[in-house]
């Protein structure tokens, strides 16, 4: 059992390097009130000073330490000192640099501290990690949380106090997670913060240890016998009472060793009976033996869980295919299949089409033929014109002289502003098929090949580059449209075809209107011949043919 520690901690290191929770492994979490002595708990589980020590708020970001025993001869060489050390520390943040000075220790989470934190009294929820090697440890994984505030000091925010709490309970709800809650004996244990929390996660206590702290500090004719005994607060995994260096002892240098042994001095002095069971050396005992049990418990579902995500990411891993050896030509043939896939879409030889709807060039020859001809055919070559304004045009034309023929200069100014109506239809069209070619790009997106989806960075790149280029070429398209329009504009060609023919059909049409306007004047003229006083008739002669219609009007009128 003993040896299912290391494994969890190697785990919690896999874990911690590629910066995901995705398994809650077992751990010790120490909760407490500001300056209840939760620190100093942890110092004397180490043996060493290592921790940020002072007044007010110290602890500002969740510290991680994991304690790992090593044999007496196994030493390990420093990175830099050159100095074996019997004892070391590493940080995650630090990759594989070595401390082996503990007062290198505490100032490097001083600064990791004041770098996300800053220098005043602000929090943060990332944790620091450490892991301390000793041959004086048993192997744990603790927590050292931000003690419990009620009034904001110096920057902290006005909800302070509900962030740690959120904090704290983030750690704590893991249902692998041993809660260690530390409670300062001069203070009332009815009113402990860290049971009250403790309990909010943990209703049964099945999880929850009580540590009694500052033992000697309690009022003269007092003692913490009932509380130690269970009797105020009973707490199912029991309660341990340590005494903490004071900091006087921490100015004079007194060390962690000095400590427990006085503290085991004070114990067997004012506890007697109950020394074999308090103290910092019980405290080690039983949490690694509270973490061994606690393993046990949870490695079945630990093992499965494992076991679940292994088999995921080795199919993940296995769908990446295998490892690129030449970058650049990967680089290239992934390109060049993707402006294949793209080109292959427009001319719509693609291996995936679509056949819920139009797409790739197929859209852009709907937009062309149906949606922009339509437009066109709808326009009416007269719209907007009105009478008015085209004698208006032609009266502005020809100045203080009357019209005896159309000027040229009207016409012109009249089919140019008909011409320019054809403009905003074209850039419309422009704009439809420059989103039908990013719709393209999305296209194949979807149905990209599995090369290059083993890239998901490269893939975005791709995207990115090609959406940007369409992006820049629009404005240049548009201004070519504009530039056909005004060319059309600059010159009215009156020798094209379809201008002539439109001339043609024009003049045929006058010569129709003509001739039917004879044909209907004519009977008329007849009728007029054979009334009562036609000279035809009178005389007997018959009428004159080829008579005009001026003529026979003039007869009639002198009769």
């Amino acid at each position: 059992m003993e040896a299912l520690i290391p494994v969890i901690n190697k785990l919690q290191d896999v874990f911690n390097t590629v910066g995901a929770d995705i398994i809650q492994l077992p751990l010790i979490a120490v909760v407490g009130t500001q300056s209840s002595g939760k620190s100093s708990v942890l110092e004397s589980l180490v043996g060493r000073d290592l921790l940020p020590r002072g007044t007010g708020v110290v602890t500002r970001r969740p510290l991680i330490l994991q304690l790992v025993h090593v044999d007496p001869g196994d030493r390990r060489m420093g990175d830099d000192s050159g100095e074996e050390g019997e004892e070391w520390g590493k940080f995650l943040h630090t990759k594989n640099k070595i401390y082996t000075d503990f007062d290198e220790i505490r100032q490097e989470i001083e600064n990791e501290t004041e770098r996300i934190s800053g220098n005043n009294k602000g929090i943060s929820d990332e944790p620091i990690h450490l892991k301390i090697f000793s041959p004086h440890v048993v192997n744990l994984t603790l927590v050292d949380l931000p003690g419990i505030t009620k009034v904001p000091v110096g920057d902290q925010p006005k909800d302070i106090e509900l962030q740690i709490r959120e904090l704290i309970l983030k750690h704590i709800s893991n249902p692998n997670c041993i809660i260690l809650a530390v409670t300062a004996a001069n203070t009332d244990m009815a009113c402990s913060e860290a049971l009250k929390v403790a309990r909010d996660v943990d209703t049964d206590g099945r999880r929850t240890l009580a540590v009694v702290t500052k033992l000697d500090l309690m009022d003269a004719g007092t003692d913490a016998m009932d509380a130690l005994m269970g009797r105020v607060i009973p707490v199912k995994l029991g309660l341990i009472g340590v005494v903490n260096r004071s900091q006087l002892d921490i100015n004079n240098k007194k060390s962690v060793v000095d400590a427990v042994r006085d503290e085991h001095a004070f114990l067997q002095k004012k506890y007697p009976s109950l020394a074999s069971r308090n103290g910092t050396k019980y405290l080690a005992r039983t949490l690694n033996r509270l973490l061994m049990h606690h393993i046990r418990d949870c490695l079945p579902d630990l093992k499965t869980r494992i076991n679940v995500l292994a088999a995921q990411y080795q199919s993940l891993l296995n769908s990446y295919g295998e490892p690129v050896e030449d970058q650049s030509a990967t680089l290239l043939q992934l390109i060049t299949k993707f402006a294949a896939e793209y080109c292959n879409t427009i001319e719509g030889t693609a291996k995936y089409i679509e056949t819920t709807e139009l797409c790739g060039g197929a859209r852009i020859c709907y937009i062309f033929h149906e949606t922009f001809g339509r437009t066109l055919e709808s326009v009416d070559p007269l719209g907007g014109l009105t009478t008015i304004d085209i004698l208006t045009a032609i009266r502005n034309a020809t100045g203080p002289r009357p019209s005896l023929f159309v000027p040229e200069v009207s016409f012109e100014l009249l089919v140019k502003k008909q011409v320019k109506r054809l403009e905003e239809p074209s850039l419309r069209c422009v704009e439809l098929v420059h989103e039908e070619m990013q719709r393209i790009i999305q296209h194949c997106s979807n149905y990209s090949t599995q090369e290059l989806q083993r890239f998901p960075k490269l893939h975005e790149a791709i995207v990115e580059v090609v959406t940007s280029l369409l992006r820049k070429r629009l404005p240049v398209t548009n201004e070519m449209v504009h530039n056909l329009v005004a060319i059309e504009l600059a010159y009215i060609n009156t020798k094209h075809p379809d201008f002539a023919d439109a001339c043609g059909v024009m003049n045929n049409n006058i010569e129709e209107q003509r001739r039917m306007s004879r044909m209907r004047e004519v009977p008329r003229d007849m009728s007029v011949g054979k009334g009562p006083l036609s000279p035809g008739l009178v005389s007997g002669d018959p009428p004159v043919p080829g008579a005009d219609m001026d003529s026979a009007k003039i007869s009639f009128k002198q009769r």
